[in-house]
């Protein structure tokens, strides 16, 4: 008997200061992320929801500084290209099919892992896509992320902390960006110091931490690298944004995918497939991504769009959303440039 009190004590105890699950209340609970996928899902709304691992047993803190785009108080304003839109614009393009055997990289899908980088991403993959198309495939440089995120700090924003789309892209006109490719690839100047991640124990990738502090700026090549930081920059040969949705189209069209920013909305996190449009939720900050093209589905536009959340998000990393009605401000603020070729 006196063995059994003791264990019941001792069971007791350890269930006083264990933590209940539900006091961690994980993002995906406070957000009802399950729900919302549920409810979509129920009500045919012309996109299908589900769960998405990189949102699984994270905090809001991490999933808000996920959405590193500001989308207000940019330091650089950019002039507005005009566009001359063509009698005969398709009423679809991908930049897979158009330009993807000549330039890989428009096919890439990048990870920013735990750093609200996506400011950065979207310029560096356009980047990388126009200027392989300007030089018609001769030139195929991998821009690097890592210099443009931890290089350009003031007019650019803070780092992992969130940054100003069209701020970067003026900084690849003035400053130039050297290459470098995704985490451990050891392709070009200064690969992407930050490893894939997502938050769930299926998934492919080690799990991610907290929003991690910026790395340090370094104005030098990794080692073995055999060309110079200075020698290794790419640059912009002009920086604009574009506005309408005819003239965001033929700009693709004609000079390759464009950086455009937009709000996410909770609802967003659970994307898997379909032409996504806000449906319920709570906004959550701004994010940037890169628009390859268009097309339509049983009557509804959308644009074609590549994410920086790795391959195991949304639809194999890439997402559509409704094109036309400036769906969570994505028409509204796209910004571009063309290269030095």
């Amino acid at each position: 008997m006196k063995l059994a009190v003791v264990v019941a004590v001792l069971a007791c105890v350890a269930a006083a200061n264990a933590v209940p699950t539900k006091t961690l209340r994980f993002a995906h609970d406070i957000l009802g992320l399950e729900s919302i996928a549920n409810d979509i899902n129920a009500r045919n709304v012309g996109w299908k929801a589900g769960v998405n691992e990189r949102f699984v047993n994270v905090t809001m803190d991490y999933i808000r500084k996920q959405m590193g785009t500001r989308l207000e108080g940019s330091p650089v304003t950019l002039d507005v290209k005009h566009v001359e839109v063509p009698a005969d614009l398709p009423t679809s393009f991908d930049s897979r099919t158009q330009w993807g055997s000549m330039c890989p990289s428009v096919k890439e899908v990048r990870d920013q892992a735990n750093c609200g980088s996506c400011w950065a991403f979207g310029a560096v993959e356009a980047m990388t896509d126009r200027t392989c198309i300007a030089s018609k495939g001769a030139q195929t440089p991998h821009i690097s992320a890592e210099d443009l995120l931890t290089c350009c700090t003031f007019t650019c924003g803070d780092g992992c902390n969130g940054g100003y789309p069209a701020a970067a892209w003026e900084y690849w006109k003035n400053q130039g960006i050297v290459t470098g490719g995704q985490y451990d690839s050891n392709q070009g100047c200064q690969p992407y110091s930050l490893a894939k991640c997502e938050h769930h124990t299926t998934g492919p990738y080690k799990p991610c931490g907290d929003i991690v502090p910026t790395p340090a700026c370094k104005r030098s090549c990794r080692q073995g690298y055999n060309v110079t930081y200075p020698n290794d920059k790419h640059f912009g040969a002009s920086s604009y944004g574009v506005r309408g949705v005819d003239q965001i189209a033929t700009e693709i069209m004609t000079n390759g995918p464009v950086e455009a920013a937009f709000t996410v909305y909770s609802d967003f996190l659970s994307y898997k497939s379909g032409v996504y449009q806000h449906t319920s939720g709570q906004p959550l900050g701004g994010h940037a991504i890169k628009i390859i093209g268009w097309g339509v589905q049983d009557g509804t536009d959308y644009w074609i769009v590549a994410n920086s959340w790795n391959d195991s998000w949304g639809n194999d990393g890439f997402f559509w959303i409704k094109k036309g009605t400036d769906e969570c401000g994505i028409e509204s603020q796209v910004v571009a440039g063309l290269p030095k070729v």
